[in-house]
């Protein structure tokens, strides 16, 4: 196995990351060389020592990808190459895509075979007897080779179920062959805890049965868990507590079909919940950042409710919560967000009480208290605006920017005096395409700038013409991007003349913040939101100067 030289302290349980590979399985996601590349970088300074970086011979990428990680070797983990047995009946040495992974250059392969005989028979359509000689011919060769080995016994709990006395014959085929790891798969995602434990435990017992007379160091267990019934992260766990060393699964539990078992909350599960631990502390707080690095790779909006990790884990909405939590956090937080590198929230809503508007206050860096006009009158004007259809829990740059508003400390980056949009229909090669044009009316620094630009929409054009109108005064605004478009018609029955609510998240590549507007015009609601969106991304450039002495000069950038 690694040794402890290898890492900062040997785990007592040790994550394998199959993010790229398993998690790369999911439906509407795509890595590119480059994001595989990112991601692996990533979890190797979050500190996991197993990546597995997918199936060198199956595709042309993952033979690109594992050459150019020579170029750009990790620091502590272990690169995996990912493949199957030999197929039936064909020489093991003749196999091309085992030549694939031995050109991969990798130090550990992990091999998956046939647990189930269902599979073997009507999947494989071969004999149980070929299976097993496939298992056994394909490790003792890789390792003829100087691999060594973790063997996934894929199927394994329901070819265990249907089969005991097989199952056990396959993983004894690995571990005479010379696996280091024999890990046992929920392929199909369906298995229950109580059932997983008492397997785990039954194979344990097993293997230590196996140890009698047997000369080189016995294979430890391992689990591999899928999402099918909700239960990847409890299995995984249920595994761990009755004897599994080893946990693979995925950031954010991307996966086939319903997902891999969700490293982000079984590494603090086990670490922070069972002492068990998987990373070395400050690389724990890294977790948080790690899980939305991950999602903005793969280009898929981060779980704001996600356990742990997300943008809600620790958030506090109800002014009872609220003003509890300002006591003693732990009357209503089961750990120390920061441990994962997350952070507390408190929520406004039409549902807050003072307490939230202060602790909200406090988190932006303003100082208010319950005797405080200003306190009464924020709290009423909130409660206004939702009522009109606002929603600042979800918008909580728009509320930042109100409470600037109100105590008088909110910037002025620029003058709006107008705007029109103008879309038409018309003919293109093969079709019609419509487009749009905005022209925008703005006072920047006692200067009127009219400006116009095209977009393939109303809002799209509108953004342009904005950014065209600022770009000069304020160059950061070209880090600025557009991240999330959401609508949501407010009063259905009302038809086309429903209000409209209108969110939108916008990032500077390492911030993301979302602005809000309202309107029964949706042109006019988003453009209130791109508007705040802009205006919130330069309070961040600023967040260092005095918000009455901004002006365009200050905020250029390097």
């Amino acid at each position: 196995m690694l040794s402890s030289t290898e890492l900062t302290a040997t785990p007592a349980v040790w994550i394998y990351d199959t993010t790229l590979r398993d998690g790369a399985q999911r439906e509407g996601l795509s890595l590119s060389i480059e994001d595989k590349l990112r991601i692996a970088h990533k979890l190797d300074e979050l500190g996991v020592p197993f990546i597995e970086g997918g199936w060198p011979g199956a595709n042309p990428k993952d033979v690109q990808f594992f050459w150019q990680l020579k170029e750009e070797p990790l620091q502590q983990a272990e690169i995996v190459a990912f493949c199957s047995t030999r197929r039936p009946g064909k020489p093991v040495e003749a196999d091309s895509m085992l030549q694939a992974i031995l050109a991969a250059g990798t130090r550990w392969v992990t091999l998956f075979g046939k647990s189930w005989d269902l599979h073997v028979v009507e999947g494989l359509q071969t004999t149980l007897a070929e299976n097993l000689a496939m298992i056994a011919d394909t490790i003792v060769f890789l390792r003829s080779q100087g691999q060594r080995i973790i063997y996934d016994a894929e199927h394994w709990f329901d070819g265990y179920k249907a089969n005991p006395d097989y199952a056990l014959q396959t993983l004894a085929s690995a571990l005479n062959a010379g696996a280091e790891w024999l890990v046992l798969c929920d392929t199909n995602g369906g298995t229950l805890p109580h059932e997983v434990g008492q397997i785990v435990r039954e194979v344990q017992t097993w293997l230590d049965e196996q140890a009698k007379g047997y000369v080189e160091t016995l294979p430890r267990l391992g689990i591999h868990t899928h999402n099918d019934a909700e239960m990847a992260v409890a299995n995984a766990i249920a595994a761990v507590m009755d004897g599994a060393e080893m946990v693979q699964g995925t950031i954010n539990g991307y996966g086939e079909r319903c997902g891999n078992a969700n490293l982000c909350s079984v590494i603090p599960n086990l670490q922070l919940k069972l002492n068990k631990p998987c990373l070395a502390p400050e690389q724990l707080k890294n977790l948080t950042d790690t899980s939305r690095f991950v999602s903005e790779i793969a280009n898929l909006a981060p779980d704001d409710h996600a356990p742990f990790v997300g943008l809600s884990a620790f958030a506090h909405k109800g002014g009872i919560h609220v003003s509890a939590v300002e006591k003693n956090p732990r009357t209503y937080e089961h750990m120390q967000p920061d441990a994962i590198g997350n952070h507390r929230r408190i929520v406004v809503s039409d549902q807050s009480g003072l307490s939230n508007i202060l602790a909200k206050a406090r988190s932006f860096g303003i100082k208010l208290n319950k005797q405080d006009s200003a306190s009464r009158q924020l709290l009423n004007r909130l409660k206004d605006l939702e009522r009109e259809g606002y929603q600042f829990e979800a918008a909580e740059a728009s509320f930042e920017l109100l409470m600037r508003d109100v105590l008088g400390q909110r910037p002025s980056f620029f003058e709006l005096r107008g705007f029109q949009v103008h879309c038409d229909n018309l003919p293109a090669e093969d079709d019609w395409r419509t487009r749009s044009l905005a022209t925008v009316k703005l006072m920047v620094d006692e200067q009127e700038i009219l400006e116009a630009a095209q977009g393939n929409g109303p809002v799209s054009a509108l953004d342009k013409a904005l950014r065209k109108a600022l770009m000069n005064f304020y160059p950061a605004i070209a880090d600025f991007q557009l991240s999330d478009y959401k609508v949501r018609i407010l009063d259905g029955r009302a038809g086309t003349d429903a209000k409209t609510r209108v969110l939108i998240e916008s990032s500077n590549g390492q911030r993301r913040w979302t602005t809000v507007g309202v309107s029964g015009n949706i042109i006019e609601a988003s453009y209130q939101a791109v508007v705040e969106g802009l205006e919130y991304g330069l309070l961040l450039q600023s967040d260092s100067l005095n918000p009455a002495t901004i002006s365009p000069s200050s905020l250029t950038t390097d």
